[in-house]
C-alpha cells in the first residue's frame, strides 16, 4: 500500500490502485468499460489520476455491495451529469452506504494510512475516534473502522471549522436522514407493500415485490441527492444574498 502523501491530482495508476484497494488490472478493465473517466496524460506520457476517479471507485464500490451487477452500475452512473465533482460522487456513495447494514474492518494503523494515503497523528486519530470513523481495539495499533466513513472522516480533518461544528453537524444529518427513511419505508409499505398482502401465498408475486424495493433504492438514493442539493443552494443563496454564496470543493 501507498503510504506518501501524494496530490490527489497527481496519482500513477499504481498509486490509484493502492487508495482505492483495487487492483490496477480492475481500474483498466473499469476504464475500457466507461466507468472511468481517462487520466491526465502528463510528462512521458503517463497517466495521472485525481480526486474524481478515487470518488467514482468508491461509489462503484458501494454499488457493487448493494448487489447491482456491472450493468446495472454502468446505468447508473450513465445518468449522472458529465461534469459531476469529486465532492457529488462523495455525496451519492455516503447515501448508497446508508442503505447498507452497518460493517466494519478491523485494519492496523499502517493500513488505515495505506488506504487514505497520508499519515494520520495520534490527534487525528483521537478526532476520527470522535467523529465514530473507528474505534479502537486492546492493540493500541490496531483499530476497527466504517469503511464508510473513512474518507469522509480524513477530509473532514483539513476543514477548518471546530471538532463540535462537525459533530453537531452530523447530528443534524442522522436525525433528518433517519426522518426521510421512515416516512420513505412508510409509503412504500402503504402505498406498495400492502396491496400485495393477499397474494403473498404466490411466491413468484413475492420475489418480484422484493425485486422492485432493491431495484428502487438506487432511485431513491438519487431523487435525496437531487433534493438536498437544490435544498442546499437555495440555502446558501438566503444566508449569502450580497455574495457569491461558496461553492464546496473537489478535493
Amino acid at each position: 500500500m501507498e503510504r506518501e502523501n501524494e496530490p490527489a491530482d497527481q496519482l500513477t495508476v499504481d498509486q490509484l490502485a493502492a487508495r482505492a484497494g483495487v487492483t490496477v488490472r480492475t481500474i483498466r478493465f473499469y476504464s475500457t468499460r466507461g466507468l472511468l473517466p481517462p487520466p491526465t496524460i502528463g510528462p512521458r506520457r503517463v497517466g495521472r489520476y485525481g480526486a474524481e476517479h478515487l470518488s467514482r471507485l468508491a461509489l462503484i464500490e458501494e454499488l457493487q455491495n448493494q448487489g447491482m451487477t456491472l450493468a446495472a452500475i454502468e446505468r447508473y452512473l450513465q445518468r449522472l451529469p458529465d461534469d459531476i465533482s469529486a465532492h457529488d460522487l462523495a455525496i451519492h456513495r455516503a447515501v448508497v452506504a446508508s442503505w447498507m447494514p452497518d460493517t466494519v474492518d478491523e485494519t492496523t494503523r499502517g493500513q488505515l494510512e495505506g488506504r487514505v494515503g497520508r499519515e494520520l497523528t495520534d490527534d487525528e486519530l483521537k478526532r476520527l475516534e470522535a467523529m465514530s470513523v473507528l474505534v479502537r481495539t486492546e492493540d493500541p495499533d490496531v483499530f476497527r473502522v466504517d469503511p464508510g466513513l473513512v474518507q469522509l472522516g480524513v477530509r473532514l480533518l483539513d476543514v477548518p471549522i471546530s471538532q463540535e461544528a462537525i459533530l453537531a453537524a452530523r447530528e443534524v444529518m442522522l436525525e433528518h436522514s433517519r426522518s426521510a427513511a421512515r416516512e420513505l419505508s412508510r409509503l412504500f409499505k402503504q402505498e406498495v407493500w400492502e396491496p400485495y398482502r393477499e397474494l403473498e401465498s404466490d411466491p413468484e408475486r413475492v420475489e418480484r415485490m422484493k425485486s422492485l424495493s432493491a431495484h428502487m433504492q438506487p432511485m431513491v438514493v438519487q431523487a435525496l441527492v437531487t433534493a438536498f442539493q437544490r435544498s442546499m443552494k437555495e440555502e446558501l443563496r438566503g444566508a449569502f444574498p450580497a455574495e457569491r454564496a461558496p461553492r464546496p470543493t473537489s478535493d
